[in-house]
């Protein structure tokens, strides 16, 4: 079939948007995020729907779709009360372990300690930073949108990046992404860094697309 399809999403029930949304806006990398509660209890979960936005100032965007009844999801409530989170890239070695997190646990539960995984203080927040994702952005919280009953967007402000020395290059401060073998979603399926293929951008020159007299 030629041409395009075209959906209004007016006619669209929300699971119909977000299969189209999750299918067209890829690939998708995941935050895998820890916070700790105003009571110190520890919490860990993935999100898929993040992004960094602007560099000047450094902010990055988490949706969180929290229960329909209207109580805050852990890593909510969490922002909310400690103003802090940490945002970890995860690879492939990270993947199973942030599976786990993802299980629905009880109240109490630390999912880092069931996934056994080593954290460390952070360093400008009170967040854990995992010992063994390769990266790690220390945030403070900017703004909360609310833009549903039950979804948020937060926006965090980064205040510092752990990187993993050996794909970092720290006086041109280039990261090498094949290192990073960072894992992310392209549409419901799980990609990787090392499958997407790099593509040279060209640049204009006097000659380009210069209408012929």
């Amino acid at each position: 079939m030629s041409g395009h399809l075209h959906f209004d999403f007016a006619d669209l029930t929300a699971r119909e948007r977000y299969k189209l949304l999750i299918g067209t806006v890829i690939p998708r990398p995941i935050a895998f995020i820890t916070t700790v509660s105003k009571d110190g209890q520890r919490n860990a979960g993935p999100f898929s729907f993040f992004n960094v936005l602007t560099h000047d100032p450094a902010i990055v965007a988490i949706g969180v779709e929290n229960y329909e009844d209207g109580r805050m999801k852990d890593t909510s409530r969490n922002i909310r009360d400690t103003e802090d989170f940490t945002v970890h890239i995860v690879d492939d070695a990270l993947a199973a372990q942030m599976e786990i997190c993802a299980i629905k646990f009880g109240p109490g539960v630390d999912e880092l300690a069931e996934a056994g995984l080593e954290t460390v203080p952070g360093q400008a927040v009170k967040s854990p930073r995992i010992v063994t994702a390769p990266a790690a952005l220390e945030c403070r919280r900017y703004m909360t949108l609310e833009v549903g009953k039950a979804r948020e967007i937060i926006l965090g402000q980064v205040l510092g990046i752990h990187i993993r020395a050996d794909i970092v290059d720290p006086t041109k401060l280039y990261v090498d992404q094949i290192g990073m073998d960072a894992v992310g979603r392209l549409g419901g399926i799980p990609t990787r860094a090392r499958a997407i293929s790099s593509t040279s951008r060209r640049s204009a020159s006097p000659n380009t697309n210069r209408p012929k007299a």
